[in-house]
């Protein structure tokens, strides 16, 4: 009987054993859903970010599955672009033409939620200017952030006078030195972008000399391919806290504005008149976007700011993933 009985608890084992390795790999599987943290950047033009953040939702969101929650400042796009570039953030917000620039140049994201269309940026002079034309810009010195809507912006503006980089100076500062720089008359005029375009024209009398909206470029949530691949689950869950702070916002202007103003260190009147240059309505992106940024896109091979050979076309069709979205979109509706 001894034998028997020492096969049977060697089988016993062996059963244990098996059952607790086909265990360990259920866990592990569910674990792999949600990374142990989540990097999302928070924006002063993306004013879901700063709601989501001021109340703590992403971290409700994913307080279940123990992970972390880490906030990164972008001070514009080619900021959230080399955090996403960098690995810094998972999630990054831009405008869509530096979208499609920083993907060209081999940033591996994909824009996955519309924050919003905004009318964010402008060609702003001083209140005493004499430049009173994009014309007139012709040998003068222009505050822009190079790779950010406001840059990409001051590029197409020019060609509507008949004019190039070549015949202006383009200082490249962040936007908020490009607001210091003009109201001391460093430059004769700054590519702005709210909430320091905003902030120009409500403390410094600072006037709009060249608006498009057109020009403006929507306002992209991207995520790095990497994450989005990995963590497919977890990319709808924080789209699905974007969604819930959109609709928020849409229904309390009043207390979005506080917020904005408290977050980005701006006056209450300068955020109201930031969130009255947004769109919220449609937070998927698709066939709108491609369109938009198509029409866009040459300027990036036409100023040489792309690699040769590289078709902007295909890049924002790789670019925007509404998939992650769509459910989304579609459960607020």
């Amino acid at each position: 009987m001894k034998p028997f009985c020492s096969r049977a608890l060697r089988y016993a084992v062996l059963l244990c054993v098996s059952l607790a390795s086909v265990m360990s790999a259920h866990v592990r599987a569910a674990t792999a859903a949600t990374p142990a943290e989540i990097r999302v950047d928070y924006a002063y033009y993306s004013p879901e970010s700063l709601v989501i953040k001021h109340f703590g939702w992403l971290e409700e969101e994913f307080k279940p599955d123990g992970a972390a929650i880490r906030w990164v400042l972008s001070l514009g796009s080619n900021r959230a672009l080399e955090y996403l570039n960098s690995g810094a953030v998972d999630f990054g917000s831009t405008a869509g033409l530096a979208a499609v620039l920083g993907r060209a140049n081999g940033n591996p994201i994909r824009a996955v939620y519309v924050f919003s269309r905004p009318e964010w940026t402008a060609l702003v002079v001083g209140r005493d200017s004499p430049i009173h034309s994009v014309a007139d810009l012709k040998g003068k010195k222009i505050a822009a952030t190079r790779g950010t809507d406001p840059f990409l912006f001051t590029l197409r503006a020019l060609k509507t006078a008949g004019l190039s980089r070549d015949d202006v100076e383009i200082v490249n500062l962040q936007h908020p030195d490009g607001r210091a720089a003009l109201a001391k008359g460093q430059v004769d005029a700054w590519a702005g972008l709210d909430p320091h375009m905003a902030a120009a024209q409500v403390d410094d009398g600072a006037r709009l000399l060249y608006r498009n909206v057109g020009f403006n470029t929507y306002g992209f949530l991207n995520v790095r391919e990497a994450f989005a691949d990995q963590y497919p689950q977890a990319v709808g869950r924080v789209l699905k806290v974007y969604e819930r702070a959109r609709v928020w916002i849409i229904a309390h202007p009043d207390d979005t504005a506080k917020i904005l103003a408290d977050e980005s260190r701006v006056s209450l009147p300068v955020a109201k008149l930031q969130l009255t240059r947004n769109d919220f309505s449609d937070p998927l992106p698709g066939d709108t976007q491609r369109a938009a940024l198509k029409a866009a896109a040459p300027i990036l091979s036409e100023e040489q700011l792309v690699k040769g050979g590289v078709d902007p076309a295909k890049v924002v069709d790789a670019l925007i993933d509404p998939a992650f979205a769509r459910p989304v979109a579609a459960a607020s509706r």
